[in-house]
């Protein structure tokens, strides 16, 4: 690790710890992709993978009225989600541990509903879902959403960038045959609009980047510089590329 690393890590976790979410997504687009999952088994065994603060750990145990284990390697972002679990009245239905989410040791077909928002790209889509795929029941699910690219006419500017941010990424048409070729049967998928990138993530953003900007040092204003970029990028070419949800079952 270089010296400039642990700089940026903790310039990052000061820019994003405390916000509502720390990627694109919705409470809407939870409950959606729950309404359009199979029927689970009654008291689901349910792990949500790299949970952040906990946005969609909450929804999951509000809904389906089960225990939720809760998996983020950053405790802040745990503390929030505990936080915020007792005071919506859920803390008895959310665990939360701090570990790898790559390296959890899980026995197999331990899991019914496996649930990753905004964090498989970590490891990459397909390679995320081979690791996972041998803690799910038989029939087991997994709702996972990814990056993807939405649109064919993508420009030298919009390619270069991705290459270099992304390089992995993929089509809704390459995504299904990865989640194929990693032991899942694709049921449904759908992109989140974007409302999902503005409204719970983006603008609560940008406020926190004109509270801290003017008292930046210089690795905090790398980092605010570089989400600016990012979140202008995203107001210019929305069409192109975006998160998808993808609802499978294990095959």
């Amino acid at each position: 690790m270089s010296d400039a690393e642990p700089e940026a890590n903790a310039a990052f976790f000061r820019l994003f710890e405390g916000l509502p979410r720390q990627g694109p997504g919705s409470d809407a687009c939870t409950r959606e992709a729950l309404r359009r999952l199979p029927p689970l088994p009654p008291e689901p065994r349910v792990l949500d993978l790299g949970c952040g603060a906990g946005r969609q750990t909450l929804v999951l145990a509000e809904v389906l009225r089960t225990e939720v284990v809760a998996v983020d390697l950053h405790q802040p972002f745990l503390d929030q989600l505990e936080v915020s679990a007792r005071g919506r009245g859920l803390a008895h239905l959310v665990e939360t541990r701090r570990v790898d989410m790559g390296a959890l040791d899980l026995p197999p077909a331990s899991v019914d509903l496996l649930w990753s928002e905004g964090a498989i790209y970590l490891l990459g889509f397909e390679d995320g879902l081979r690791r996972w795929r041998p803690w799910l029941a038989p029939g087991g699910l997994a709702a996972v959403t990814e990056c993807t690219w939405l649109g064919e006419m993508r420009s030298a500017e919009v390619s270069a960038f991705w290459r270099e941010a992304y390089p992995a990424m993929g089509s809704v048409a390459d995504n299904l045959a990865r989640a194929e070729r990693a032991g899942f049967e694709v049921c449904d998928w759908f992109a989140l609009p974007p409302s999902a990138w503005w409204d719970d993530y983006y603008t609560p953003l940008l406020q926190r980047i004109e509270d801290l900007a003017p008292h930046a040092d210089p690795a905090l204003a790398a980092v605010i510089a570089e989400t600016e970029h990012e979140i202008d990028f995203y107001r210019r070419h929305h069409e192109v590329y975006g998160y998808v949800f993808y609802l499978m079952r294990a095959a």
